[in-house]
């Protein structure tokens, strides 16, 4: 199976302008995420998304392959599908955050294997436990799941809800890495924002409400993705540190 990372990196941030050349530790965040990237097995391409020559010619600087695409997409999704239309010959696509420097390459590797041997599955993402500090945030955006590990809904909001808190209440916190059969995620690009997707304001939430299936895979990864300046600076001290490298 022909596989491709695709990671979307746009300029403008209201947070973090320029974020992905924010410098972490003497390199441009772009290449720490393109670097832990290329350290996963599965995929024969990493393309760096953007719609600002700025990132792609700090991308090229280093070695990596950097595609222009259309400053007027609505949504990364969009963004995303628009080079994987340029590649008929890879069969799965990964889309991995441009702010997430400490993604680490077995998570990517696992995401990418469930595809294997199943040709029923179109699209997968990762979840991993939901902390207590996180229950009310709707940044940590929340999934839960059926018996054989399907989306059932996800939501910015706690759910499932702990009317009876025993045991077996488990919270999960989505994180943003998917997988789609290419063609699969031209189709899926393709089709309007739906209602659920609108009202939450999450893309995944279009698969569901058209009938698709969405494989969820839990890992231990614990994200820093990087959205505020506090984040950018808990990131910099752990690549000081030398703590970045070995995560």
């Amino acid at each position: 199976m022909n596989v491709a990372c695709i990671i979307p990196a746009r300029y403008a941030s209201t947070r973090l302008p320029g974020k992905p050349l924010l410098d972490i530790a003497g390199k441009p965040m772009i290449q720490r995420v393109v670097e832990r990237v290329r350290q996963a097995r599965r995929p024969s391409r990493v393309i760096v998304a953007t719609d600002d020559q700025r990132i792609a010619e700090a991308v090229r600087s280093f070695g990596g392959e950097a595609q222009m695409t259309s400053a007027a997409h609505p949504t990364g999704t969009d963004r995303l599908a628009e080079v994987a239309a340029t590649l008929p010959d890879m069969d799965l696509i990964l889309n991995i955050q441009g702010d997430e420097p400490l993604i680490p390459s077995s998570a990517i590797d696992e995401l990418a294997g469930a595809f294997d041997g199943a040709p029923e599955l179109q699209m997968g993402t990762l979840m991993t436990p939901l902390t207590e500090s996180e229950y009310d945030n709707p940044a940590a955006v929340k999934v839960v799941t059926s018996l054989d590990g399907h989306a059932l809904y996800f939501s910015r909001s706690l759910i499932p809800y702990p009317r009876n808190r025993g045991p077996e209440w488990r919270c999960f916190k989505h994180l943003g890495v998917y997988a789609y059969r290419r063609d699969f995620l031209l189709r899926f690009a393709a089709l309007p924002p739906s209602p659920l997707e609108v009202t939450e304001s999450l893309e995944q939430l279009r698969a569901l409400e058209n009938g698709y299936r969405i494989r969820v895979i839990e890992t231990p990864f614990r994200s820093i993705g990087v959205d505020t300046p506090a984040d950018l600076e808990e990131v910099r001290e752990l690549f000081r540190s030398g703590r970045g490298e070995s995560l």
